[in-house]
């Protein structure tokens, strides 16, 4: 009896080994992580990024192309909006790429080591590794990081949770969190090559320019369309709008918003304008700033970008950069004052 109680005992013990054996802590998984970056010479991932900005969330399509250390290719494009997007960078600078206009702009940028990047793995990886009061779980299948956010407006988007895949640590979902901890955006890894290979012209400026107008050709008829005045959702307390000018331009109008109060701030809005011929790229000043359904120009006054056809300007004395990524993020979702 008491060598069946021992044999019993001793096998309990390993089961219990085996278990403890399969779980891994937070410490050992983010050291993984950091060597499966450091090891990695490049990557591609296609992924879903939707927002939860405005009235009805917007899908867009990611491709990320990454070649170590640093070159990158991140391809936006809404499906149903016919619209996209590409981030370049190179040994020449970081691009912003509109096809559809036949426009491209140069920044000098840290872009994307200045911010969270919730497409980008390595940068994800890098939330982590920088938050030491990040949590951490294990499910079935991943491992969950809750970390703090680097963005420039992180006062909105403070939190994000990350899911690895357990199998080879890439990168299953990212959501972004407000304060509430609803979900703002979320990111859905489709596929990921951790071993892909690249050539230098991958990430040249004018070939990506070219091939992506073969998908999404330029569009001429974007000048003779009109377009509603859009409103920012996002509300600054004791600031309002006290004027709406509409202005004629050679292309149509111009639309002038004056916000007044505690923090008074400008917003300007006309339709873009279509280069015929791609020569050179506009060197544009400000940093380069992600807002999720587009990229923007932010300098200390001022934010510009381009959504639907349309350019837009906020610029302001009395805003913070977060205030006004805020209500650039705001402004593409509302329709009502």
């Amino acid at each position: 009896m008491k060598k069946k109680l021992v044999v019993l005992v001793m096998a309990m013990l390993a089961i219990l080994m085996l278990a403890a054996c399969g779980e891994k802590s937070k410490e050992d998984v983010t050291k993984d992580l950091k060597s499966k970056v450091e090891d990695m010479k490049g990557y591609k991932a296609d992924a879903k990024m939707t927002l939860q900005v405005g009235d009805e969330p917007q899908t867009y399509d990611v491709e990320v192309w990454h070649n170590n250390p640093n070159y990158y290719r991140v391809a936006l494009k809404n499906a149903a909006k016919d619209q996209s997007q590409m981030i370049l960078r190179n040994d020449e600078g970081v691009f912003v790429l509109t096809p559809a206009l036949n426009k491209s702009f140069r920044f000098q940028s840290e872009w994307p080591n200045n911010s969270s990047q919730a497409y980008l793995y390595e940068s994800l990886v890098q939330d982590v590794l920088e938050d030491k009061e990040a949590t951490f779980k294990e499910t079935k299948s991943h491992y969950v990081f809750t970390t703090k956010t680097r963005y420039q407006n992180k006062q909105m988007l403070p939190t994000q949770e990350i899911a690895f895949n357990k199998k080879d640590l890439s990168p299953a979902t990212v959501k972004v969190m407000d304060a509430d901890h609803n979900s703002l955006v979320k990111v859905e890894f489709s596929k990921m090559d951790m071993k892909a290979a690249f050539d230098k012209k991958d990430f040249d400026m004018k070939k990506n320019m070219t091939g992506a107008q073969l998908e999404v050709p330029v569009t001429a008829n974007v000048e003779d369309k009109e377009f509603t005045v859009l409103y920012p959702m996002s509300e600054i307390t004791g600031t309002e709008l006290v004027e709406e000018k509409e202005v004629a331009t050679e292309n149509g109008k111009r639309v002038v918003l004056t916000y007044d109060g505690e923090k008074s701030f400008t917003i300007i809005q006309e339709k873009t304008t279509i280069v015929p011929t791609m020569t050179v790229s506009t060197s544009l000043k400000g940093e380069l700033v992600d807002l999720g359904f587009t990229v923007a120009a932010m300098t200390d006054t001022s934010i510009r970008w381009t959504n639907n056809g349309i350019d837009y300007m906020l610029a302001s004395n009395d805003l913070s950069p977060s205030e006004m990524v805020m209500l650039a993020q705001s402004v593409q979702g509302s329709m009502v004052k």
